[in-house]
């Protein structure tokens, strides 16, 4: 698409979008649902598609992917009517008589910004959460995928371009995007390109939601339950290969479980993936040869336990845990954003303290422990953007628990409520009564207002 087509579509969305039509609930539901049919009809073809991007498993498809976006829909869908109404909240006396609510309002035309990794959902959630908010959308999705690209195209073909745009480009195209002055962006990415993004929302006073990344946490304290924590460990590790932002970073684990920690996880590695990954039906490929590069530049440091096998050409690496590292190795200063998991050892838990706090607030942060104490001194003393106790990865599966990051790892929260509230303008309202109209707050002022006014405001 050109430009000038472009600016014909995007000049036509906002004429829609003021026609008053996406303001009826039932007109949003409608679209809503005929998304659903066409998210299921099409599911096959996703399959296929990711498997041809990036050797997706069919069962991840399903989990992370095309059901997990269902998951989501059905929850705007069922709970729309109610959220989309006024929310009457009490009214202060020095307003009586009167009644105020908060009216939810869509913010007009947004632009949504999606990467590769989960190229689906994270692109058709943030786009459900718009349209069930009353919004006209367009999204690009990052061109490392181009086979799911034709997929969501074509999905996205049975919408009137007035209501969706899916755009198709290079970089050139996103910066051209922001260029535009579109009433909200959401973007999802690196921390880097989010700064670029910011920046460029700045000079429209456009409103943004950034979900980024950072280097997450994972810590096995000495009372885990290593067997637990290590299948959890590596599930939530390898799931895509790694490429994943809320993915555990690097392991903290304590000294006087180490070893034997470290043996079950390399034993759930084979356990899932067998002893040659690269022939397994259940592991994931990087998304091109670049990323793959960048894996194998880790495994100059620290002591590989188990992997390091890469095969750059077909974008394999396989699962790799690397011992030894210390906190000032090169690692350990980026987030890896593959199957690669550092690990570090530690005395007592101010080491662990100490070495979080080294990097930016993360977007997610685990630990495994059976202490509630301990737990809720890590989830006091660290801070990212959501965290899980015995686990990692799987909240985000809870569409009532919001997701988002903060700082450096983000700002601003979507799924379930908090997806249509994102995209939302949460209007203040207060109607007055003709009644009565109490003459305190009219000068000219007197001591007795005064007396009253404060006996009204304590």
């Amino acid at each position: 698409m050109d430009k000038i087509g472009l600016e014909k579509i995007l000049a036509s969305q906002k004429s829609f979008f003021a026609s008053g039509k996406t303001l009826e609930v039932d007109y949003r539901i409608s679209n809503l649902k005929k998304l659903r049919l066409l998210i299921m009809s099409h599911e096959d073809e996703l399959r296929d598609a990711l498997y041809k991007d990036f050797r997706k498993p069919y069962f991840e498809v399903l989990g992370t992917e095309s059901r997990y976006a269902v998951a989501e829909i059905n929850v705007l869908i069922r709970k729309l009517r109610k959220w989309s109404g006024r929310q009457r909240v009490r009214t202060s006396i020095v307003n009586f008589p009167a009644r105020s609510y908060i009216q939810p309002q869509p913010y007009g035309q947004v632009l949504i910004i999606a990467p590769w990794n989960y190229p689906f959902q994270l692109s058709m959630i943030p786009v459900m959460g718009a349209l069930a908010a009353g919004n006209c959308v367009v999204f690009k999705v990052s061109q490392k995928v181009p086979n799911t690209l034709e997929v969501i195209s074509k999905i996205i073909s049975h919408f009137p371009k007035e209501l969706i745009l899916f755009v198709k480009g290079e970089h050139s195209l996103s910066d051209y995007l922001l260029d535009f002055p579109f009433d909200k962006i959401f973007f999802t990415g690196s921390p880097a390109v989010g700064k670029k993004v910011m920046i460029k929302a700045a000079e429209n006073l456009t409103p943004v939601t950034l979900e980024l990344g950072g280097k997450n946490p994972c810590v096995v304290a000495a009372d885990a339950k290593l067997t637990f924590a290590a299948k959890r460990i590596a599930s939530g590790k390898f799931l895509n290969a790694g490429q994943t932002c809320i993915a555990p970073d690097y392991l903290l684990v304590d000294s006087k479980v180490k070893d034997r920690f470290l043996e079950l996880l390399v034993n759930e590695i084979k356990s899932f993936y067998g002893n040659d990954a690269s022939r397994s039906p259940d592991y994931c490929s990087m998304v091109n040869i670049a990323k793959t590069k960048r894996m194998e530049s880790f495994l100059g440091e620290g002591d590989i336990i188990t992997g390091g096998v890469t095969d750059v050409d077909n974008c394999f690496m396989a699962p790799t845990i690397i011992d030894g590292i210390r906190p000032e190795d090169p690692i350990m200063q980026e987030e890896i954003f593959g199957p690669v998991l550092p690990v570090i050892p530690f005395n007592n838990f101010s080491e662990v303290y100490s070495v979080i706090s080294r990097n930016p607030k993360s977007l997610a942060a685990y630990i495994f422990t059976t202490s509630n104490r301990l737990a809720g001194e890590f989830l006091s003393r660290t801070q990212s953007g959501s965290a899980a106790v015995n686990d990692t990865v799987m909240q985000i599966a809870s569409p009532h628990l919001p997701f988002g990051g903060i700082g450096p790892s983000g700002m601003g929260r979507y799924h379930g409520r908090e997806s249509f509230e994102t995209f939302s303008n949460m209007k203040s309202v207060m109607e007055k009564s003709n009644l009565i109209d109490l003459p305190v707050r009219y000068p000219p002022y007197t001591p007795l207002k005064e007396k009253i006014l404060k006996l009204l405001m304590r």
